[in-house]
């Protein structure tokens, strides 16, 4: 394992473990307390129909993603505070629409599409210099964003009507949430590709929140706990020979089992009256 260490590939793969575990720790924090899985997972796939544009038209698959996911975590956030479609049907629609036109383009495009595998699935280990860029750029954005307003997106991520009542700027707010919500997506679907990236913002945070149900300290814990999932998922992917995307998601999924059983013991042990 140590040799892995002299490879700029690998050096590339854990730095983007770092970046990842903290990017995905923040948003992925507030998306579990505010109880938005399910409209992040209607982001992540609507995402897919902007891979497939971008195959198409020759760009960048990413970008189009990019444009995709902003666009859907918009109209997401424009349907859930203002129109009287049902939000779980208007979400499923995007989630479908963005699968279908993503499926519809790469069948347009002439040609194979050899990398369409790593956007699904993801691969660690493909994480170029300039995605790493990019990384940095939203990460730093994600976390000043967070450190400056905290008290305000706090308010609103547990109880949105009270933080209204205090002329708190909630829809800004959740506007900003909606955005970078999408570009947190997008920057780690080489990681572990659209179908599993959700899970990045979810595992971690659900173990986070057996450790401290407060957003900051869940943050912190997500981060800690996101980053050793990744590496040891990307070790038994190097160990096994086995996809990379998969295997931190298994690890993540893993580690919240170690920890939920550790805590339900600590607790238990805890209750347990003292025998004189």
């Amino acid at each position: 394992m140590i040799e892995l260490f002299s490879y700029s590939f690998f050096q590339n793969a854990l730095i983007a473990a770092i970046l990842a575990a903290i990017s995905c720790g923040i948003i992925g924090s507030y998306i579990v307390s505010k109880r938005m899985v399910f409209i992040s997972g209607g982001i992540t796939h609507a995402s897919f129909g902007g891979v497939g544009l971008g195959y198409l038209l020759g760009f960048n698959p990413l970008l189009g993603a990019g444009v995709f996911a902003i666009l859907s975590s918009s109209l997401v956030e424009f349907i859930r505070s203002k129109s009287s479609i049902r939000e779980d049907s208007a979400i499923g629609m995007i989630w479908a629409s963005g699968m279908a036109l993503g499926i519809l383009f790469v069948s347009l495009t002439p040609g194979y599409a050899p990398d369409l595998m790593s956007y699904l699935f993801g691969d660690i280990l493909t994480v170029s210099t300039n995605d790493l860029y990019w990384m940095t750029g939203i990460t730093v954005l994600l976390s000043l964003i967070f450190i400056l307003f905290h008290r305000v997106i706090t308010a609103i991520a547990f109880d949105e009507s009270y933080a209204k009542t205090l002329q708190l700027p909630v829809k800004t707010i959740n506007y900003v949430i909606a955005i970078l919500t999408a570009l947190t997506i997008v920057i780690n679907i080489r990681i572990s590709g659209i179908i599993l990236v959700i899970s990045l913002m979810t595992i971690p945070q659900a173990t986070a929140q057996k450790l401290s149900q407060q957003l900051r300290y869940m943050m912190l814990n997500a981060i800690w706990i996101g980053f050793i999932g990744i590496f040891s998922g990307l070790y038994f992917s190097y160990l096994l020979d086995i996809p990379s995307g998969a295997s931190i998601i298994l690890s993540e999924i893993i580690l919240f089992f170690i920890i939920h059983i550790i805590t339900g013991l600590m607790k238990s042990k805890k209750n347990t009256p003292k025998q004189n």
